[in-house]
């Protein structure tokens, strides 16, 4: 019994380790702002397509570690850019990627390429338009999420939401992340001035972070890895630990400019 219970939670030390250490820095970046944040979020960026490289083309190294450079490079740039320049300076990694990879993983490439760069420049762009605060707040409403989920999924167990995609995700995890992510939306709303709206937004954004997982889960299972990488001990990948991020920054931006 005390061997299964220390199966069960003997990734829970480096995952609250390294979980510390990141939100120390995501905190540190955001409340700074400016430079500071734009170099993080483009090294995270340009760490995921160094990920997503090789995960599609892993005998291809060299390739994988320009296109993170690349990446980091243009999307540092673009977020300081007018955005409409920004936008069109973000197409080079995409493009690039697509004429080095094979003809079967040119399409995936560029879909998640795509959706990685978007976001990087919805955060710097986000940070620099709204300031700090509403960064803050998406990134407690993911990480709420990501913490119920995984203990109630832990404890809990039951049904899967989705094993074909994600084997390891339960309906007892998901729906506590949603729940999770209601109350962060309830205790915030009076600094933000707003009511129940901010509640149904937090649940919103934390099913669109679940979507990035099950996107990146999907894309693990298609390529036949475990993890996206090994840069981040109880986590994985960038990947791993950030595809709820972009999910939740894709979100945010829609309700924020179509909802205001």
């Amino acid at each position: 019994m005390i061997s299964a219970q220390s199966g069960r939670w003997g990734d829970l030390l480096p995952r609250l380790i390294s979980a510390l250490v990141m939100v120390a820095v995501a905190l540190v970046a955001i409340w700074v702002g400016g430079l500071v944040f734009g170099l993080v979020i483009a090294l995270c960026c340009g760490g995921m397509v160094w990920e997503l490289s090789q995960m599609l083309a892993p005998r291809r190294f060299g390739a994988a570690v320009l296109l993170g450079v690349v990446t980091a490079v243009t999307v540092f740039f673009a977020g300081f850019l007018p955005m409409v320049l920004g936008l069109a300076v973000l197409v080079l990694p995409v493009a690039l990627g697509w004429a080095m990879m094979l003809p079967a993983a040119k399409l995936r490439f560029a879909l998640f390429a795509i959706w990685i760069v978007l976001a990087g420049f919805s955060f710097i762009w986000l940070r620099t338009g709204l300031g700090a605060g509403w960064l803050i707040w998406l990134a407690v409403v993911v990480v709420a999420t990501d913490v119920a989920g995984y203990f109630a999924g832990k404890t809990f167990g039951g049904p899967k939401f989705w094993p074909r995609i994600s084997p390891k995700k339960t309906w007892s995890g998901t729906s506590a992340g949603w729940g999770a992510a209601a109350l962060v939306g309830a205790g915030a709303a009076p600094f933000f001035g707003l009511g129940f709206g901010l509640v149904i937004a937090a649940v919103a954004v934390s099913m669109a972070s679940q979507a990035g997982d099950i996107a990146e889960s999907a894309l693990k299972r298609q390529t036949g890895v475990k993890d996206s990488s090994g840069l981040i001990p109880g986590h994985g990948g960038l990947l791993d630990r950030f595809d709820g991020m972009l999910g939740a920054a894709a979100m945010f931006l829609f309700l924020f400019i179509f909802l205001g």
